[in-house]
């Protein structure tokens, strides 16, 4: 059973997560190279299945899905450097309620604003078209597709609507693949990553099969020998990562609740744990995905800015000797 709570303005819920907020002012650039990789041409923060529901009401057996992300977007206000985008790979609503989609606009633009950076947002299979179309994006409110290209400096990402209205299993249509074709037919500076909700790989939970992307032969053909060089998705609650025709695909997990794939497969359930979100670095040559978990812990204080700036001053030589040598 969902019930209400009283609702608070978004200011309320983007408090620091500690009474002691780093002072940035002056930090060294987090982006400095000491190893043999420059750093990351560009860094995209994934978010997945925020489900986030009316009225403040909560999910099941009581998880608040707006508290996570809220904590979530605290944690994304503080972190250097900043990213070149969000994206949220579907499931932004648990029922595609109206008021739904604008709490979530009102609660990620205005972060997203102060670090700016672009959203990119997908529809996933909780989500409604119309609503999504009209009370978060703006547009007419019909059942078309939500697929659309965004331009992040060279760096091609396409965001595709495997949703099917009525149903919560993943499909493609004919006229979503030939456009899909018609957009890498020619490569980008940086590459192209495509951003989808139902992920095109297998997963150990048999339920999961039921609502898998149908027909993924077809998708592998159209993305088969072009510039796609990851493939971004959500759905399953759990981070997971995988190939799909030679592409790597990183599933990022929910910063609603977690799948607990420690009980038997066929038992697994969702609980209250396991929120994280994924920083997707992307460098010349490769792409790192790494998992960010989505909690109120303190943290050592071991490295730092001016310990950064103490390196920064050292040649490469000094720092093997003053950080990689082992002491007696």
């Amino acid at each position: 059973m969902r019930r209400g709570r009283a609702r608070r303005h978004p200011a309320d819920r983007l408090q620091p997560l500690t009474d002691h907020a780093p002072n940035v002012e002056g930090m060294v650039e987090a982006s400095v190279q000491f190893g043999q990789y420059a750093p990351a041409l560009r860094t995209i923060l994934h978010l997945s299945d925020t489900h986030l529901l009316a009225g403040g009401a909560l999910h099941g057996p009581g998880i608040d899905t707006e508290e996570h992300l809220a904590t979530t977007l605290r944690l994304i206000e503080r972190m250097q450097p900043r990213p070149d985008a969000l994206v949220f790979t579907g499931d932004l609503t648990d029922l595609g309620e109206p008021e739904a989609y604008r709490r979530l606009q009102e609660l990620v633009e205005p972060v997203a604003e102060a670090i700016g950076a672009p959203i990119v947002w997908v529809a996933g299979n909780h989500d409604e078209r119309p609503a999504m179309r009209e009370h978060l994006l703006g547009i007419e409110a019909t059942d078309e597709p939500l697929d659309a290209v965004h331009d992040l400096g060279g760096l091609r990402l396409i965001a595709l609507d495997t949703t099917v209205p009525g149903w919560h299993h993943g499909d493609l249509s004919d006229r979503q693949l030939e456009w899909l074709g018609e957009q890498l037919r020619e490569p980008a500076p940086l590459g192209t990553i495509l951003a989808l909700h139902h992920p095109p790989i297998p997963s150990p939970l048999p339920l999961f099969d039921i609502l898998e992307l149908r027909d993924q032969t077809r998708l592998a053909r159209v993305i088969g020998g072009s510039d796609v060089r990851a493939i971004l998705a959500g759905h399953l609650h759990y981070s997971t990562s995988a190939t799909f025709a030679g592409v790597p695909v990183s599933v990022a997990s929910s910063t609603c609740y977690g799948m607990n794939l420690g009980r038997p497969a066929l038992e697994v359930n969702g609980f209250d744990a396991g929120q994280s979100f994924h920083l997707v670095h992307i460098y010349d040559s490769t792409i790192t995905h790494a998992v960010v978990p989505v909690v109120d812990a303190p943290t050592g204080d071991y490295f730092s800015a001016e310990w950064v700036a103490r390196m920064a001053q050292l040649s490469p030589e000094d720092r093997l000797q003053a950080f990689s040598r082992k002491r007696a």
